[in-house]
């Protein structure tokens, strides 16, 4: 069965791509990294060049279509959406190809395997996921983002972590270890949310996972979007947290903990950047 439609054949050539993907889902509290890479989607020229069919992913009882009307007023039927798009920055160091999508409820390996296929016909360099995660963290504080990968290349270069976790997984997950088998480059960059916030937005959140790739990418993020949004948020989160004293304790708790356990600085951006481009020199030189 092919699950992968694709419409590369009238693509002009990208510019030493990477892959950019999150997945509504697990590990996207609060829609924290969909909602990045939509912003980075915002107000460019962003074609849809692939899509995973949902009907064999999804259990429709959970994640259920919507009918809607669209503007001459005739039904339709919009299903979960999992679309490849890609951006171009002339200029800059890359394109880049991007997923905004649904973590599917099924066939983790054949879902991965669309995706890595898609990364493969469009030589994508490195492949990198991001997502949210809830943590006792602060929201009076800059959200932080951290980030892993089992290439040894760029752990060295980056400064991240190898992956520790051992647990149940989804998607990412999976993909992760697929991309590893194949010999794909892969980085992994979660952001903490606030975890007494639920389910609220969390625009700050997003925006430091924009600021992060646009610190290692070199191309725009339209970070600077989500201000407004940030500072709104932020007002309703002050508010209803003042309502509880419980929850001022909890707050001031965090914030000194966060403090206490701040680590050095992270290397300047043009410090990740250059070693980034650093690193895929070197991958292309091996190749």
């Amino acid at each position: 069965m092919n699950v992968l439609t694709t419409a590369f054949e009238d693509l002009a050539p990208l510019h030493r791509p990477i892959m950019v993907l999150a997945l509504r889902g697990l590990f996207d509290i609060a829609e924290v990294a969909t909602d990045a890479i939509d912003t980075l989607a915002d107000d460019r020229v962003a074609p849809i060049v692939a899509s995973i069919d949902p009907d064999p992913f999804f259990d429709f009882t959970q994640e259920r279509p919507q009918v809607v009307l669209d503007d001459a007023e005739i039904r339709q039927v919009v299903w979960p959406e999992n679309e490849f798009r890609v951006a171009r920055f002339p200029g800059k160091a890359h394109d880049l190809v991007l997923l905004s999508g649904v973590e599917p409820h099924l066939r983790y390996g054949t879902f991965a395997d669309a995706i890595i296929e898609v990364a493969r016909q469009l030589q994508c360099e490195v492949v990198v996921t991001v997502g949210a995660a809830p943590e006792a963290v602060p929201h009076t504080r800059p959200s932080q983002v951290v980030g892993s990968s089992t290439n040894d290349g760029l752990v060295r270069a980056l400064g991240l972590s190898r992956p520790q976790y051992q647990g149940v997984t989804g998607l990412v997950g999976v993909l992760q270890e697929r991309l590893d088998r194949a010999g794909i480059p892969a980085v992994s960059l979660r952001v903490g949310v606030p975890h007494y916030l639920g389910n609220a937005k969390h625009p700050q959140s997003s925006a430091a996972l924009l600021r992060h790739l646009e610190h290692v990418l070199g191309v725009p993020t339209g970070h600077a979007e989500l201000t407004e949004d940030s500072m709104r948020w932020r007002s309703l989160h002050d508010e209803a947290v003042a309502e509880d004293d419980h929850a001022s304790a909890y707050v001031t708790m965090l914030e000194h903990e966060y403090d206490r356990r701040m680590e050095a600085e992270l290397p300047s951006g043009d410090d990740l950047a250059a070693e980034f481009e650093k690193f895929l020199r070197e991958q292309r030189d091996d190749d």
